[in-house]
């Protein structure tokens, strides 16, 4: 099977780096980062227990 060298993954960056630009890249990566964050969270089910802490605090301003 083949192996990509290191040379060759200079070159597919280099493309990429042409084809989308500095500042595109770094907003695709943080997106990127975002939703696998989102992901996980989703998976271990924090965002039920953040919706219940909300009410709480909710409850106690009133």
């Amino acid at each position: 099977m083949w192996k990509p060298g290191i040379w060759e993954l200079v070159i597919v960056l280099v493309i990429v780096l042409l084809i989308f630009g500095v500042g595109r890249l770094s907003k695709i990566g943080r997106e990127l980062g975002e939703g696998i964050r989102e992901f996980r969270r989703g998976l271990t089910g924090e965002e039920g227990e953040d919706e219940e802490r909300a009410e709480e605090a909710g409850e106690e301003a009133e």
